[in-house]
């Protein structure tokens, strides 16, 4: 099961995937030294497949739901109810 995030939510890289590709119209295959385990991007995409376009300081790239984690907490979700 993949998770699920808003579009416009921040999410922060838990693990590193192989290679990344690029969110480009052609999408390129990028060494994953580009983004580092713990940095943080804004959700701007879904696409097909499971990936989700992610935009972080060195770009905007697609990754799989498995490789990110949201950043904001539930706690702060039900307190603001």
């Amino acid at each position: 099961m993949s998770k699920e995030f808003a579009i416009g939510s921040k999410v922060r890289v838990v693990a590193l995937p192989p290679y990344v590709k690029t969110a480009d119209p052609m999408p390129m295959l990028r060494p994953p030294d580009v983004i580092r385990i713990g940095e943080e991007g804004v959700v701007f995409d879904r696409r097909p497949g499971g990936y989700w376009g992610v935009r972080f300081a060195r770009g905007a790239f697609l990754m799989e739901s498995q490789y990110i984690d949201s950043v904001e907490s539930p706690q702060a979700e039900n307190s603001s109810q």
